[in-house]
């Protein structure tokens, strides 16, 4: 090979790159929660606004909750009292224009018809085009129904109690002793007053008598404003909530359920509560109501039931047992229909001890106070107590600051307590899984059906109707329909041969007869398996022998070591003496699946001794007519681990580099957080470098991205001979509320790398992968229903107001109803047009190694969320820098 230029590092640390001005082409566009700004930083936009006239600068600069965070938007007194908030027709866009974009390669090139762009016209001006126009046009249907205001809108209020009183209960009293002037439809917080009335232009002053001692307290309810309907998406999702209720369902957790038709599951003694969620937004220009159906999975048997079959199995370690299964579990109290979860357990206490009620101040054993308030009869009198720390903020004394947090602990009895959600036991049981997914895996046309019918419900059940009314809210019949774009059937390069992925994006056929890209030959490999499985460990040999040389793989006879027992020590000091540098694959069969012998084995192979390591289960090799199959999957998993490339697409973005970021979270265990990093280190994207960083547990936000994208950097360039032009990270497991978090916390850090190298400016993206939404996307004709097909684009209609977002359908669905990626760009350098953008991440779906298909996100987030889940579920500690180039850890 010849020698790369020398790395370009600088021992002197380069000054910041200033941001280039506002009216620079390519200066970055913070996507989220900013309009769109081309510049990320507030004081820049408050610098602009103050060059605004004087008339301009009247403008009201507002809140808009819909963001989550604080959004800065802009908008005249006129605006706010203008008439109420008019949904629109689907294809109606912020503002219209026709576009046609140019592809970057003849690959790309393809001529569409002209389609409308939505853009977004920021506080500099600029306008920033987000919607792409690549692929064949569709139509597709989606599970929003639009919410028409007919109300002049919201209007806003501030109460305050002289003296202040501060039970939230006694100032419901105090408010409600003057419903004839407040009026009957309202919505009150404690402090903050809604209403579809005027009730005052300004403020007005009432006194009530507190009815504990006769004193007079002034109540003062003062103007704020009038909310435009946009503007009061989080009164709406309450006034939903009471809609669920006056359709007798009931709150469990966050969603609603009906516990009245409940499906039973009797032989494994489940229960499923069929639901909806339900949440108001404000997309694009009008107001749209996601609705989803949902189910509460419940156990029969309560948790003193899981404590009496603990006992039973394991008396010796019971205690330590349960503490480690039973906390972090959510139970459900049915006399009261709340969830708690379980966050230790009092083995000192039981139902006859005692406790201070809160409401008379008397007292009582636990068994009493569910007698008298419940009429509920404890049977055993010595079982422990639950414990759930329960987070409360005490009302605030002062207008528009959150009072303080204070913990309440929360004491339940065992026997009243029912187990939700299902065990790892259960999880791992495909009669179960399946027999739930009967009930829960729903059709596209099962699925419209059951939305359909709950607007049907709201409809027909006149309190449901009357509660929207009161606010001037009305529901559509039907779901929206909204115009679609399916993105172009991608080729999958093989060593000699090319082809296409086909309608379903699946290529597993052609995977077995066809040479990978790069195999690696196996010539020095462990065998280790028990003397009773000694004949299913040579069939898989036998096996593994015959289904390598097709796909280009030589292998040669392993070094067999045979065990006369199946403990943990005996696996770990065969590898221990067999222990060599030329040593190249350690693969072990387990008899049993047991996660103490596979955590042992990994830490072993991972951090002392880092070699590539496979752990099979003997129940996966037992059955002799899927042998084959089972050992050609397993012959690309050790290609892949050893360092090999299976397959390529065509990327035609040159010199780019492309970065996964996931973090896992063991709450149950209390253990630390781990954020794996995942980037690529060859142009072809099929090549990828991993480091991990250990954080507090819970922690979402990464902070040690710094070390982790200098070594990539160093490593793509060892690679390459340069360093990569454009960077774009795809950052996985990010909720709403925490978007603004990572724009202006985890960017930072990552830019603030290019400062290592002399003069390296790359172009730099951003994306928040979100996979956990409860978007549906459906393809509906005259006779048939079906999910959107892979590669479907929605880029506008149902993305977010001031949001650079798209959703894209990348797998296809045989069971149940497909649930797309939701993709938001919260920082962009990159000059990527929309449509580059999306075709990249749809590229990107397509190499995942593990699996023969496409996958829901881009495969860096997926080898992200792989590598976090081994060092959080098994190593607990950084892998050994040894195995970082290669993909030892799926």
């Amino acid at each position: 090979p010849q020698p790369h230029p020398q790395m370009p590092y600088s021992p002197v640390v380069q000054p910041p790159v200033l941001p280039a001005p506002l009216e620079s082409q390519t200066a970055p566009s913070a996507g989220f929660g900013r309009g769109l700004l081309r510049n990320p930083s507030v004081p820049q936009a408050a610098d602009a606004l103050a060059e605004l006239t004087l008339d301009q600068r009247i403008e009201t600069i507002s809140e808009t909750p819909s963001s989550g965070v604080g959004t800065l938007s802009v908008s005249t007194p006129s605006q706010l009292f203008s008439p109420g908030f008019q949904g629109s027709s689907p294809s109606a866009l912020t503002s219209i224009k026709a576009t046609t974009h140019s592809s970057s390669s003849p690959h790309e090139h393809q001529t569409s018809p002209p389609v409308q762009s939505r853009t977004v016209e920021p506080a500099s001006k600029e306008t920033v085009d987000t919607i792409g126009t690549h692929g064949t046009p569709t139509k597709i249907f989606s599970n929003y129904i639009r919410v028409k205001s007919t109300t002049q809108g919201v209007y806003h209020y501030m109460v305050t109690f002289s003296p202040d009183i501060d039970s939230k209960n006694m100032r419901y009293k105090l408010l409600n002793m003057h419903r004839e002037v407040i009026g009957e439809p309202r919505a009150f917080d404690g402090t903050t007053l809604y209403s579809p009335r005027i009730i005052t232009e300004s403020s007005v002053e009432l006194d009530s008598t507190r009815p504990t001692d006769g004193a007079v307290i002034k109540v003062k309810v003062e103007m704020i404003r009038i909310l435009q309907a946009k503007d009061s998406l989080q009164l709406f999702n309450v006034i939903f909530r009471r809609v669920m209720r006056q359709l007798q369902l009931r709150q469990v957790g966050r969603h609603y359920y009906d516990p009245v038709h409940p499906i039973n599951i009797p032989q494994h003694k489940l229960e499923l509560w069929p639901g909806y969620i339900t949440s108001i937004h404000a997309y694009e220009d009008q107001l749209l109501l996601m609705l989803d159906v949902s189910h509460k999975l419940l156990r029969t048997d309560s948790a003193l039931d899981f404590l009496y079959d603990m006992y039973h199995q394991r008396n010796q370690s019971f205690q330590e047992q349960v503490t480690k299964q039973l906390v972090g579990m959510v139970v459900l109290t049915r006399y009261n229909n709340n969830t708690y979860r379980v966050d230790d357990i009092e083995w000192n206490m039981n139902p006859q001890s005692t406790f201070t009620c809160s409401q008379s101040g008397e007292t009582v054993t636990f068994e009493e106070y569910y007698k008298k308030q419940y009429q509920i009869e404890i049977v055993d009198k010595e079982q422990p107590l639950l414990v759930h720390r329960m987070k409360k903020r005490r009302p605030s004394t002062k207008p528009g600051q959150p009072g303080e947090q204070v913990e309440h602990i929360v004491c339940l009895v065992p026997e009243l307590c029912f187990m939700t959600g299902l065990t790892e036991t259960a999880r791992a049981d495909f009669k179960i899984m399946k027999d739930v997914a009967n009930h829960t895996r729903l059709s596209p046309r099962e699925r419209i059906k059951a939305l359909e019918k709950f607007v049907q419900n709201v409809e027909s059940t006149p309190e449901a109707k009357e509660e929207l009314e009161k606010w001037g809210l009305k529901l559509e019949k039907h779901m929206i329909d909204i115009s679609s774009r399916v993105l172009p059937i991608e080729k999958i390069n093989f060593r000699n041969t090319s082809v296409t992925a086909g309608k379903e994006a699946d290529w597993g056929r052609d995977m077995t007869k066809e040479n990978v890209i790069t195999p690696v030959n196996i010539s020095n490999w462990l065998l280790i398996f028990t003397k009773r499985d000694a004949q299913k460990a040579y069939d898989f040999y036998t096996a593994m022998d015959k289904v390598c040389p097709p796909m280009g793989i030589s292998i040669d006879e392993p070094k067999v070591i045979e065990l006369i027992d199946d403990r943990t020590d005996s696996y770990l000091r065969a590898i221990r003496e067999n222990m060599q540098s030329t040593l190249q694959l350690v693969v072990t069969i387990f008899p049993t699946q047991r996660d103490d012998r596979y955590s042992a084995v990994k830490k072993l192979c991972c951090i002392d001794s880092p070699v590539p390591s496979q752990v099979i289960n003997l129940k996966t090799i037992s059955n002799q007519q899927k042998l084959r199959s089972v050992s050609q999957k397993i012959a690309l998993q050790i290609n892949c681990k050893l360092g090999g490339e299976l397959w390529a697409l065509d990327i035609p973005l040159k010199n780019l580099m492309v970065i996964g970021i996931d973090v896992y979270h063991d709450t149950a265990q209390g253990r630390n957080s781990i954020g794996a990093f995942v980037a690529s280190s060859n142009y072809m994207c099929t090549r990828w470098y991993s480091r991990v960083t250990i954080q507090m547990k819970g922690q979402e936000i990464v902070d040690g991205l710094k070390t982790c994208l200098v070594a990539a950097l160093r490593k793509f360039h060892d690679m390459n001979g340069a360093l990569p032009d454009k960077i774009v990270v795809y950052r996985d497991g990010v909720g709403d509320g925490q978007m603004a978090t990572v724009s202006d916390y985890e960017v930072p850090q990552l830019l603030s790398c290019f400062d290592n190298f002399s003069d390296y400016h790359p172009k730099f993206a951003m994306v928040v992968v979100q996979k956990r939404i409860n978007t549906r996307m459906f393809v509906q004709d005259d006779h048939t229903t079906e999910n959107a097909p892979p590669g479907s684009i929605i880029d506008h209609t149902i993305t977010r107001m001031g949001w650079y977002d798209f959703f894209l359908v990348s797998q296809h669905v045989r069971q149940g109803t497909v649930t797309p990626t939701h993709y938001n760009v919260v920082y962009d350098t990159s000059g990527l047009k929309p449509d580059h953008m999306q075709r990249l991440s749809y590229k990107l779906t397509h190499l995942y190694y593990n699996w023969p298909g496409t996958v829901r996100v881009p495969a860096p987030c997926q080898y992200a969320h792989k590598l976090a889940f081994l060092v959080g579920q098994s190593l607990h500690k950084s892998p050994s820098l040894e195995l970082s180039d290669r993909l030892f850890f799926l």
